[in-house]
């Protein structure tokens, strides 16, 4: 009975271990994503991005989220797809600089635009 057991165990780990590997891997991918959605939220926090800029930027993730999940789904992330994330995370950086170094700040985080006054 219990060679049995140890069969069965033996065999669920293996075919647990082949479905985890089927997944496509885009380590380089998730790093860059988590790194800009830091980005957004520490960006927000400081108010060097108001609200509405960091929900922008946020459906911009998501739409960067989106081609990965379509590039994943055939169970291969091909070059050409690997490519087009890239591209779309490289457009998606540069939106982010570009909103965080803007003029536009929420500093006392009331929800309005504030502008530094110049002399």
């Amino acid at each position: 009975m219990k060679a049995v057991k140890n069969l069965v165990v033996l065999s669920l780990s293996l075919a647990l271990h082949g479905i985890v590997l089927a997944q496509p891997a885009t380590p380089h991918v998730d790093q860059r994503q988590a790194r800009q959605e830091y980005r957004i939220d520490q960006g927000a926090a400081s108010g060097s991005l108001t609200q509405r800029e960091a929900n922008r930027l946020a459906r911009g993730q998501q739409h960067v989220d989106n081609i990965e999940n379509r590039a994943k789904a055939d169970g291969v992330v091909t070059r050409k797809e690997r490519a087009r994330l890239h591209q779309a995370q490289d457009v998606q950086q540069r939106h982010i600089a570009r909103q965080k170094h803007d003029r536009q700040h929420d500093y006392n985080h009331d929800g309005r635009v504030d502008r530094r006054r110049v002399l």
